[in-house]
């Protein structure tokens, strides 16, 4: 029987992470570093995913790196794993983590964020990164781990996967109602289906040793406005919410062996918000 830490311990795991320069995909590759593991960023900024690596590399001592791929495309997704498989010769953990998270945006003429304005072209480009950027990275990334007997797919989902978005949280005193931003559609639609393609490929690959979990995290406080702040604090129990780094430990129990008999589950880690 293993000791209790070590069920915690990925060392030597190489966890691809797409979106990992971002706000929370650091944060994800931060705890696989610091728990041993080998952190690989896919994003589609080299700026960006440079200087997460080199961050990642100075801080925990480890051998991180990038990929530059748009994961809205089968042969750039082929290619990155390509890559990955040629420097690390495996792959055991892929966090879909990439989304797009588009802002609520209010002119005097129209407001793209409500559903009666909400534009093809965006809920076209928003489905292609959270969703089929999912699908393709863990067809290819999913399929190595299968063919190895071993392996972990963690989908980035969201409390709004399970509630609808309040969209009191967003009104702008004063603003004529057909303009009042609210949280766009593709959001909820994005993140409700890959707690679905969480549930497909855990059956799916049941027996071939890759396990496949979602967790549902509230929202991060990260410059929001004061007012925005204080009216979604009041709607969680714990009347906060979550500091940038506390879904670390979340991600870390679902990717390592401590979560060993977990697959198809949705973790919701929001201060208690869908409780009420």
């Amino acid at each position: 029987m293993k000791n209790v830490r070590d069920l915690f311990a990925i060392d030597g795991r190489v966890a691809i992470i797409t979106g990992g320069a971002g706000l929370l995909g650091f944060q994800h590759a931060s705890a696989i570093a610091a728990a041993g593991g080998i952190p690989v960023l896919i994003d589609i900024s080299e700026q960006h995913a440079k200087a997460a690596t080199e961050k990642l590399a100075d801080e925990y001592g480890v051998a991180s790196s990038y990929v530059i791929a748009d994961i809205t495309s089968h042969d750039a997704v082929a290619a990155a794993c390509d890559e990955v498989l040629r420097r690390h010769g495996r792959a055991d953990i892929l966090i879909n983590n990439a989304a797009n998270n588009p802002k609520l945006e209010n002119t005097t003429e129209t407001n793209f964020s409500r559903f009666e304005n909400f534009p093809i072209a965006q809920w076209e480009a928003d489905i292609a990164v959270g969703l089929t950027g999912a699908l393709l990275c863990s067809q290819r990334f999913g399929t190595f781990m299968a063919e190895a007997g071993r392996g972990v797919i963690l989908n980035i989902a969201s409390d709004l996967a399970v509630i609808a978005p309040d969209q009191r949280l967003y009104r702008q005193e004063g603003t004529p109602e057909h303009l009042q931003p609210v949280k766009p559609v593709t959001y909820s639609i994005v993140k409700s289906a890959l707690v679905g393609l969480t549930r497909y490929l855990a059956t799916y690959w049941a027996d071939k040793g890759v396990r496949v979990n979602a967790i549902s995290p509230g929202g991060v406080h990260n410059g929001q406005p004061d007012e925005f702040v204080s009216r979604l604090s009041k709607l969680i129990p714990m009347q906060r919410m979550a500091s940038l780094s506390e879904y670390q430990g979340s991600v870390l129990f679902l990717c390592s062996d401590a979560s060993s008999y977990m697959t198809g589950a949705n973790l919701i880690v929001d201060g208690g918000r869908t409780v009420w």
